[in-house]
């Protein structure tokens, strides 16, 4: 099996969370996401939170308003995110308030943009969103969203150099990397890397086996 093939059998995270991002509410649910994705936290962690946002229906600004700090941080606890509740909870709705006021949609929002640069800059004006959680939103949008163009994050670059995968496919494959690098290289799982023979930590792990 060829390296995008198997990278092709990890799911992005928006696809994971059964996201269509062609949808304008979709859109949102994936900015919310993405803003619990960005935290220093475990990325099962912030799925289960995210699910929870789901689960209440808290996955719109107007929702994330009605439903206020106290009933926010609960949710957020529900799914492990007690670590950032207080500060994360604030973030939301300062982002939600911001967004309505401001813009009245992502839509309208990446509108304004004049270009990916203008557009990177107006989204972390928005409270607690900062670089990573830029990136982590843009990239699943490159070619949904016209100025969606993030420089590819450090992470994906050096694994795909690592995996032998060209640079020109970093952007393709990027949260497909990440994914990688955080689920199994990180943990050094490499008998269970989705890559096969191809994990170049895999010939390592087997000759250290008894």
């Amino acid at each position: 099996m060829s390296i995008k093939s198997a990278l092709l059998k990890l799911k992005n995270y928006s696809e994971e969370l059964n996201l269509d991002l062609t949808k304008p509410k979709d859109i949102f649910k994936w900015f919310l996401a993405s803003v619990l994705y960005a935290k220093r936290i475990s990325t099962k962690t912030a799925k289960e939170t995210y699910l929870y946002f789901e689960q209440e229906e808290l996955t719109s600004p107007d929702a994330i308003l009605q439903a206020g700090w106290d009933q926010l941080v609960t949710v957020l606890d529900s799914g492990g995110y007690t670590r950032y509740d207080f500060s994360t909870a604030a973030n939301l709705l300062g982002i939600a308030k911001t967004l309505k006021e401001k813009y009245g949609s992502l839509k309208n929002l990446h509108a304004q943009s004049k270009n990916p640069s203008e557009l990177e800059k107006r989204l972390m004006e928005f409270r607690g969103v900062g670089p990573v959680g830029v990136n982590i939103f843009l990239r699943e949008l490159r070619g949904v969203w016209e100025k969606a163009k993030p420089s590819p994050c450090s992470i994906a670059v050096k694994t795909a150099k690592k995996i032998g995968l060209s640079p020109k496919h970093v952007e393709e494959y990027e949260s497909r990397l990440v994914r990688l690098y955080l689920e199994y290289c990180k943990k050094h799982k490499s008998s269970q890397c989705p890559l096969g023979n191809n994990c170049p930590d895999r010939s390592i792990y087997f000759s250290n086996k008894p």
